[in-house]
């Protein structure tokens, strides 16, 4: 199954081209037979050890142990074949400081308060975050715009600043969904600045931010990812835009 889901990636899509590199010889080697699990555990030596964890089958998570709890006390990721975990797996891959720091304050939260039947405010910011972000270096412009969801403005008279914006996705969850892409799939956008468009700038530049506190008071913008100039060829058209079922005006309260 893992390898009939894997063959959905479309490498060519703009959003995967940080990951493409690394990510299509691995999905290569899912679809030649290896577990997703496997073939993350091939990825080349130094990307593999700046995760600092290991890839391992979901069967290796005890019953009644929390994922991320796991993860923290033994450095393992459990990884079930399908493209949700392949993609989470290339998360560690490409933004390991994130993905550990994520990991270290879902792990401190589990560790105070226990495993309730819902997670509460801080860990479901963490899980959005970790399931649906996109990162963003932008112009301040570009950035208020977007709280704003001035969409006239973003994607008609600021549509040039977009040549000085960087986005890449961080959502594993969000990567899923679009392999098979719809209009109204939208990214929780997290804005730091880079200098330059590498993984490893974001990464580093991302983690120093977090805490759970911060993402608790949620510091997202909400921007249906077609949307972004370059990445979809029906968004030439600005009819493209004026579609107000995905691209909502803010309401009052939310500015």
């Amino acid at each position: 199954m893992a390898a009939a889901d894997l063959a959905a990636i479309d490498w060519a899509a703009p959003w995967l081209a940080p990951l493409q590199v690394l990510g299509a010889p691995l999905a290569l080697q899912v679809r030649a037979g290896l577990s997703c699990a496997a073939a993350l555990n091939a990825a080349p030596a130094v990307p593999l050890q700046q995760s600092g964890v290991r890839f391992v089958a979901q069967a290796a998570l005890p019953p009644g142990e929390a994922y991320e709890a796991f993860i923290y006390r033994t450095r393992q990721v459990p990884t079930r074949d399908g493209l949700h975990d392949f993609f989470n797996g290339l998360c560690w891959l490409h933004y390991p400081a994130t993905k550990k720091r994520l990991n270290q304050l879902q792990a401190a939260h589990i560790a105070a308060h226990g495993i309730g039947p819902q997670r509460g405010a801080a860990r479901d910011a963490l899980t959005v975050f970790d399931e649906n972000a996109a990162f963003l270096s932008a112009p301040d412009a570009l950035w208020e715009a977007l709280r704003a969801k001035d969409w006239p403005s973003l994607f008609g008279p600021l549509r040039p600043l977009w040549a000085q914006a960087q986005v890449q996705l961080f959502g594993h969850a969000l990567m899923e969904k679009l392999c098979h892409p719809r209009k109204a799939m939208t990214a929780h956008v997290y804005r730091v600045q880079v200098a330059d468009a590498h993984c490893a700038a974001f990464d580093a530049a991302v983690c120093a931010t977090l805490d759970a506190a911060w993402l608790e008071s949620k510091p997202f913008a909400h921007l249906p990812v077609l949307g972004v100039p370059g990445w979809c060829e029906a968004n030439e058209v600005p009819d493209f835009y004026r579609d107000a079922s995905v691209f909502r005006p803010a309401k009052p309260h939310a500015l």
